[in-house]
């Protein structure tokens, strides 16, 4: 029989566990979970929660999956874990393959990692590692846009937004890189070339120290959630190009078709030098991650010292984590699910398309599985993660943002659901 989440557990959960971007001192609400099935979230007092947010981006396909429950149990029969320094396993190898089958071409080395932000990393040392090979050691500078995000770890912190980020508290203590204005072209908008002037200009005055730029493809997550036209990707492809600098993509939050396309990157027709990947990799079952390059990328590393790329996670292609990866991609392969992303980006845009009427939104967008409200003024975050839980749905908005990324799975009827509670709540809250 399985035990509820007593009183006693809730009280040593508020006294002693930090949650994701709370306080101690004063924290955020917690619902305590008793079981998750398909776009369902069960709470222990008995209510049902609709996931709108596919846990952080990651539970494509929804929870407690025939097909990801029978990749994990066959897998810790033989083994749960080995170490991956001077050994392999099958696990590993599959979805290294199908990683490489299913990314962009020149893509063909797979660095497996932990962590969305290890990835960002990874990505980070493989690019300067890469110039050292070559003789080049002073380019170790990272350009990059505002109001992007790459993670929580220091590397990936210095190429966050330093104003706007989560992170200017430790400002001071960041490697310091270049940062362009944040691409200001809509994803529809008519190109003009004046938006990448400041992209421009810092090349031309510092490319002899940039190793890199990176970038969130098409679509900025935690940063603002904000689309940008792919003709801007095409052309930040061709700068690097032209000034001899690499290029990193963070897939992280876009691939595996949240966008609409496998990868966002394939949506402006090009190829990174270096791309991360994680969160719906294991379709939200592990944690896992991973940082693939090119050939002469790999190359370029190998000629630095001893040609080792100094970076070893413990529990680095975790044979559970990579089972479970190969288990999700197939599953997504094995359905329509461009058709379905395309009808939750068609739903979306429909149903959200009301609350550009009321007086405290300032737009309303949507992009594959993708929807946002973004308001004029930031949300009372304790008071409005309650009202959609009253009313049934999983969201976790933050700053001025509302927004949804459902699960691929996810029913009609459930989706309208969502949408009437963000048009709902956001009427009760309505401000200037």
């Amino acid at each position: 029989m399985k035990k509820s989440f007593n009183d006693n557990l809730f009280g040593f959960d508020r006294g002693h566990i930090w949650h994701p971007y709370t306080s101690m001192k004063d924290p955020l609400a917690v619902y305590p979970v008793k079981s998750a099935s398909g776009v369902r979230i069960m709470l222990d007092d008995g209510r049902e929660l609709i996931d709108g947010m596919s846990s952080w981006w990651a539970a494509i396909h929804g929870y407690n999956v025939p097909e990801l429950n029978r990749a994990v149990n066959e897998q810790i029969n033989d083994m749960s874990h080995v170490m991956f320094g001077g050994l392999t396993h099958r696990p590993a190898v599959e979805l290294a393959e199908i990683l490489v089958d299913i990314t962009p071409g020149p893509l063909q080395k797979i660095f497996f990692c932990d962590s969305g932000s290890v990835a960002v990393e990874v990505a980070i040392k493989m690019a300067i590692q890469y110039w050292a090979g070559l003789g080049r050691g002073n380019k170790q500078k990272l350009l990059t846009v505002r109001s992007g995000y790459h993670g929580d770890t220091l590397g990936a912190m210095a190429v966050c937004d330093p104003v706007t980020g989560m992170h200017s508290l430790f400002k001071d203590i960041l490697v310091k890189h270049y940062f362009a204005e944040m691409p200001m072209c809509g994803y529809h908008d008519k190109w003009d070339e004046k938006y990448l002037n400041e992209i421009k200009d810092i090349l031309n005055a510092n490319h002899d120290s940039i190793a890199a730029i990176i970038m969130e493809p098409i679509v900025q997550g935690a940063g603002g959630m904000r689309f940008y036209s792919p003709r801007y990707l095409e052309r930040v492809r061709e700068l690097c190009d032209d000034f001899n600098v690499l290029l990193i993509l963070d897939e992280i939050a876009t691939g595996f078709g949240r966008t609409g396309s496998m990868f966002a990157c394939e949506k402006a027709g090009i190829s990174p030098d270096i791309m991360c990947i994680g969160k719906a990799l294991t379709g939200g079952y592990m944690t896992l991650a991973a940082t693939l390059a090119t050939e002469n990328v790999s190359e370029g590393i190998s000629l630095c010292g001893s040609g080792a790329f100094m970076h070893g996670p413990t529990f680095m292609a975790n044979p559970l984590a990579c089972s479970v990866a190969l288990a999700s991609i197939r599953l997504l392969m094995s359905y329509p699910w461009k058709d379905r992303v395309r009808a939750i980006e068609a739903q979306l845009k429909d149903e959200l398309a009301p609350c550009l009427n009321l007086q405290g939104v300032r737009d309303v967008r949507a992009l594959g599985a993708i929807g946002v409200v973004e308001l004029k003024q930031p949300v009372d975050m304790a008071d409005i993660q309650e009202r959609f839980v009253d009313r049934g749905v999983w969201l976790r908005p933050f700053g001025r943002l509302v927004y949804t990324m459902p699960p691929y799975v996810i029913k009609k009827e459930d989706l309208s659901k969502i949408t009437g509670a963000i048009s709902e709540v956001l009427k009760e809250t309505d401000h200037v």
